[in-house]
């Protein structure tokens, strides 16, 4: 709006065809004027996604985050208490910690367990080929977040706070990394629906749009149904690179006018570059019968064996962050019966194993960081909540986890901290989700207190104010 007394700029024809229809009056003048578009001019962005200097050197390039959202039962898998099996029906002695349902006596878990490989770290026989990996695991007994639900424990985990409107975890490492692959996205999410909560678990919010997580649903296993629209049929990639490049153009000039930066518009002309560039790139990396018909045996089949190897392909080709959600809504969570996990461990396993060993086979193990965990525990003590009644399940537990860590700078064969007798609340070596955060940070080459943005006054990290680097479990 032109408040009184405003004198209008001149304007040239030329600059009347820029403006006309956002710029579009340009496209059948554009070899006219002889305005040619050079390669180094097709986007506004100074290369959002470029690799960045480090703050030190880094362990690891890569991060593959297998979620088992839900929260994975530590006692019945990398944590197990033979106490549970001494008082097995008999009360939790002394403090009733706080958890989210209803809960009653101890329970034993019903799956046995042993120790493994050199180091002989107990686990139990939900996991028989991960524990055949034991020794390049790093187990961490001693997690703990603050909130005993879903919706807060899954924003900590992903994005460092417990209430929505963080950055998640992939956003800030692409921020702070950029990625080694330009066709690529830097953070690809794979989940075969969406779990509790969703996109905002990989969102960028105040971070540029373009470092937001890549939402692929994994449950087709055709590569061309698995994106949709990756190719355009109806216009050639000659054609669309010379109206990438000339709305780039366009885009320029739209800015120089202004003086100023826009970041959204440059993230915009981002996504189109790397859309464009997905077209001959993204379908041939998901295509996992390029893979041989013994490496697909392996992980064996279903939509979380297919995420692992597309992760696999994924970090091959230079992409800085995959996280593979287990499944829809949240699978882990078995309030009713822990027999469940059982039978998710056995869609797990084989897979989870066969990313590590191709990991190594491939030369991408020690540059490869492999988390997996959830977003927290689950009770020694049996659920008896009025809406499930006495059942055999377990409700969830945030004073004290396990999550595990391999490759990436990590020790293997090593466990970190330890709940007390019962697996029920952290007693040594507490390990904060902040602290998890940090020591990821850490491996990849940046310092959490220093890789910050400045939103709403303030400079925010995703460690929030703390965090400290779990040094004792680094190579």
């Amino acid at each position: 709006m032109l408040s009184h007394g405003t004198v209008l700029p001149t304007l040239t024809r030329r600059k009347a065809l820029r403006m006309v229809g956002s710029g579009f009056g340009m496209l059948g003048l554009a070899s006219v004027l002889g305005e040619s578009l050079q390669a180094g001019e097709r986007s506004v962005a100074s290369r959002p996604l470029a690799v960045n200097p480090l703050h030190f050197p880094a362990r690891a390039k890569h991060v593959i985050f297998l979620f088992l959202n839900g929260g994975l039962s530590q006692v019945d898998s990398f944590d197990p208490k033979p106490m549970l099996d001494k008082l097995d029906g008999k009360p939790f002695p002394g403090e009733n910690l706080r958890t989210e349902r209803k809960t009653g006596n101890l329970m034993r878990s019903p799956f046995r367990s042993k120790k493994h490989g050199q180091s002989g770290i107990e686990i139990t026989e939900i996991f028989p080929q991960v524990a055949e990996c034991i020794d390049d695991i790093c187990v961490i007994r001693s997690l703990h977040t603050e909130v005993p639900n879903h919706e807060p424990s899954l924003f900590m985990m992903n994005c460092g706070h417990n209430q929505a409107g963080r950055p998640s975890m992939g956003s800030w490492l692409t921020y702070g990394l950029g990625t080694g692959n330009q066709n690529l996205p830097g953070f690809v999410v794979l989940c075969p629906g969406f779990p509790v909560v969703g996109p905002p678990l990989w969102n960028s919010t105040f971070l540029p749009a373009v470092y937001q997580g890549t939402y692929i649903s994994n449950k087709e296993a055709d590569p061309e149904k698995l994106i949709a629209y990756i190719r355009n049929g109806r216009i050639s990639l000659t054609d669309q690179r010379q109206q990438l490049d000339l709305v780039a153009k366009l885009n320029r000039l739209h800015l120089e006018r202004l003086g100023e930066t826009d970041t959204q518009l440059e993230a915009c002309i981002q996504s189109m570059e790397v859309a464009y560039h997905m077209q001959t790139e993204a379908p041939e990396v998901f295509d996992l019968s390029k893979e041989s018909e013994a490496t697909r045996e392996r992980y064996g089949s279903g939509e979380f064996a297919r995420a692992c190897l597309m992760a696999l392909r994924l970090v091959e080709r230079g992409v800085r962050m995959v996280q593979i959600y287990f499944g829809n809504q949240q699978p882990w969570d078995t309030h009713t019966d822990i027999m469940e996990q059982g039978k998710l461990a056995a869609q797990s396993d084989r897979p989870i194993a066969a990313l590590l060993r191709d990991l190594k086979a491939r030369g991408l193990f020690n540059e490869t960081l492999v988390v997996c965990g959830s977003e927290f525990g689950r009770t020694p003590v049996v659920e008896t909540g009025a809406k499930f009644g006495i059942q055999n399940g377990r409700d969830h537990n945030p004073h004290g986890f396990t999550m595990w860590l391999a490759g990436g700078g990590v020790r293997g064969g090593m466990t970190y901290g330890a709940t007390d007798d019962f697996g029920f609340k952290v007693v040594e070596n507490p390990v904060h989700v902040h602290d998890l955060h940090a020591t990821i940070l850490y491996l990849l080459g940046l310092d959490h207190e220093k890789l910050t943005y400045r939103y709403s006054g303030r400079n925010f990290r995703l460690t929030d104010v703390s965090g400290t680097v779990i040094k004792n479990i680094i190579a």
